[in-house]
């Protein structure tokens, strides 16, 4: 895949989707689940985040407290790690580039389509085969890229805990998952192109939005599975909680899963996912194992916010729009690059799939000049589930104690310029001192 995530995200809006395992290092075990405590250890609080009779409650000091909790060995590197990731996104977004002009100048591109019409012979079988050669070619050649990025970096900052031939494992069913669906609808896509030359932005655009309707619809029932282990909570005491958080904010299920995302990651993470009936609450099993139940409850509030403020809806609508601004500029760009270079990368029109890195070239500029949009949307998206969610768990410093897990991989206090250029949520300081705040206001005594 291409390795960098606004670069995937190009690719997603033309795929909409995108061995044995070796054995290298044995895999470390997950530790058993430990059973959750159910309340939050005074000693946890700091002294100025408490509510004391007779003191005011001051947000700001409070938010101090918090984050002068953190060990400055500990905060170091979560600020190296975190900016380390800006230039991670840049190298990635160049290193994706250079391959897709290699693809075009070295002949790749026009070489692999012919190939894939000498084996298909029809037009559909030829993209799809194209498709898979072209997948497989860019894998291998961006996979020491993304041994670098996603297992020896997120093992030396130690938040990793899969072996490698797990993690490749993964790798090859990423794959897979890629050369079929991707293949697929990447086939659809130049269906679109042939049979409405004069209109396929538009209908293109229109395609696209709704195959990433359906990979929200099938993604958490029939992909995610196949890289994480689905449990339901069978745990009362914790289960319970849950659901009665979600009937009450709307949510319909009896039933909460628990990912064993311990075999990869130390990360605590939850999720309220899938649309039209396929929607499931889920949790990691490390979010149970490093969290009390306040802190379990604060999460699965925000999750829930997410949900019942129908953002997976505004996400669909956010990208309806960059979608068709994207193909806007994809077919002029394209015009234009054919002119230019047409005969020399031996393409042959739009609806060739010799092009396919061409059109890659320009969505992948496109999104990635748009990756602050992208993360403004996220990260306002996360605000208003971080209020949704302390008005529904009540739980200010099970919050704080959550946005200082988070700070083991995300710089806990960035410059303005840099929260709105880098950040897909609010900063762990700006978190915090929103759950202080509202603790301030619903919690704190008022005066006479």
């Amino acid at each position: 895949m291409i390795p960098h995530r606004r670069a995937a995200l190009a690719r997603l809006a033309v795929a909409a989707l995108t061995l044995t395992p070796a054995t290298v290092l044995p895999q470390t075990p997950a530790p058993p689940l430990a059973a959750t405590i159910d309340s939050i250890p005074e000693s946890a609080i700091p002294e100025a985040a408490r509510i004391r009779p007779g003191v005011p409650f001051d947000p700001a000091a409070a938010t101090a407290a918090y984050i002068a909790t953190i060990p400055a060995k500990d905060r170091a590197r979560s600020d190296a790690y975190f900016e380390g990731g800006y230039w991670i996104q840049l190298w990635g977004f160049l290193i994706g580039m250079g391959i897709l002009l290699l693809f075009l100048n070295l002949g790749w591109s026009r070489r692999l389509r012919d190939w894939a019409h000498r084996l298909g012979r029809w037009r559909w079988p030829t993209t799809f085969l194209y498709y898979a050669g072209f997948s497989v070619i860019t894998t291998v050649l961006t996979l020491p890229w993304t041994a670098y990025t996603g297992f020896l970096r997120e093992h030396a900052y130690g938040l990793a805990t899969q072996a490698f031939g797990s993690w490749l494992w993964d790798q090859v069913k990423a794959l897979l998952i890629d050369v079929i669906l991707g293949g697929l609808v990447v086939a659809a896509l130049y269906a679109v192109v042939r049979r409405l030359p004069r209109t396929w932005p538009v209908w293109g655009a229109a395609a696209c939005v709704l195959f990433v309707v359906i990979g929200a619809l099938i993604g958490p029932v029939f992909v995610a599975p196949l890289f994480n282990k689905y449990t339901p909570l069978t745990d009362a005491r914790i289960r319970d909680p849950i659901l009665r958080l979600a009937r009450t904010n709307g949510i319909e299920t009896d039933k909460v899963y628990v990912v064993d995302a311990s075999r990869q990651s130390t990360r605590v993470s939850a999720n309220v996912s899938g649309i039209l009936g396929t929607e499931r609450i889920s949790l990691n099993d490390n979010l149970l194992r490093r969290c009390t139940l306040p802190e379990v409850a604060a999460v699965m509030g925000h999750e829930m916010g997410h949900y019942v403020l129908h953002h997976v809806y505004m996400f669909v609508l956010f990208y309806t729009l960059v979608i068709v601004a994207g193909f806007a500029i994809l077919q002029r760009g394209f015009h234009w690059a054919m002119r230019r270079w047409g005969d020399r990368w031996g393409i042959r029109g739009v609806d060739d799939p010799a092009g396919l890195p061409l059109a890659l070239m320009i969505l992948s500029a496109y999104f990635f000049v748009l990756t602050p949009a992208f993360n403004t949307f996220t990260r306002a998206d996360e605000a208003a589930a971080d209020i949704f969610g302390l008005n529904a768990a009540r739980q200010p410093d099970a919050s704080a104690l959550v946005d200082l897990k988070l700070v083991e991989y995300r710089k806990v206090d960035p410059g303005p310029i840099e929260e709105f250029l880098f950040y897909d949520h609010p900063s762990p300081r700006n978190r915090i001192y929103q759950a202080m705040e509202w603790k301030a206001e619903q919690l704190a005594p008022t005066s006479p």
